[in-house]
C-alpha cells in the first residue's frame, strides 16, 4: 500500500527543523564572525595591534612593541636598541643600534559608549629605521 504525503508530514516537519536550525545559527554565528573581522581589519587590529612596529628601509617588520609598555615613542634622529630576529645563520635582523629615520602615527575614531565628541586613539606607530650595526662577513 502506498502511504499518503500526510503519513509522512509530521516527520518531515521535525526533520527540517533538527537540521534547519542548527544551520541557521551556525550561519550567523559565521557572518557575525565575518563582521567583527572586518571590523578589526578596519581598525588595524589584526597583526600589530596597538604597537609600534620597526621597520627597515626595505619593508620588513624588524620587532613589534606593544604601546602600553611604552613610556614615550621615539623620535626622528633617536638610536635605539632592537633585539631583531637573534643571533645565528639565515637571521635578517640582526640585534643591535638602528636609527630612526621616521615615524607615522595611526589613529582611529573611537565609537565606544562615554567617549568623548571627535574623540580618536592611537592604534598603531610606525617607525621606519636603519641598521647602525656593521656588515660582518664570514671569511
Amino acid at each position: 500500500m502506498i502511504a499518503s504525503v500526510t503519513t509522512y508530514t509530521p516527520y518531515a516537519d521535525i526533520i527540517t527543523f533538527v537540521v534547519g536550525i542548527p544551520t541557521v545559527l551556525a550561519t550567523y554565528y559565521q557572518a557575525f564572525k565575518t563582521r567583527q573581522e572586518a571590523l578589526r581589519e578596519r581598525e588595524g587590529f589584526l597583526h600589530s595591534q596597538d604597537c609600534l612596529e620597526f621597520v627597515c628601509l626595505n619593508g620588513d617588520c624588524i620587532n613589534l612593541v606593544p604601546l602600553e609598555t611604552l613610556h614615550s615613542l621615539p623620535r626622528v634622529g633617536d638610536v635605539i636598541l632592537l633585539p631583531g630576529d637573534g643571533v645565528g645563520a639565515g637571521k635578517a635582523h640582526l640585534p643591535g643600534a638602528y636609527l630612526v629615520d621616521s615615524v607615522e602615527h595611526f589613529y582611529t575614531h573611537v565609537d565606544k559608549r562615554g567617549c568623548r565628541p571627535q574623540e580618536a586613539r592611537l592604534t598603531k606607530a610606525v617607525a621606519r629605521v636603519t641598521s647602525l650595526n656593521p656588515v660582518l662577513e664570514c671569511a
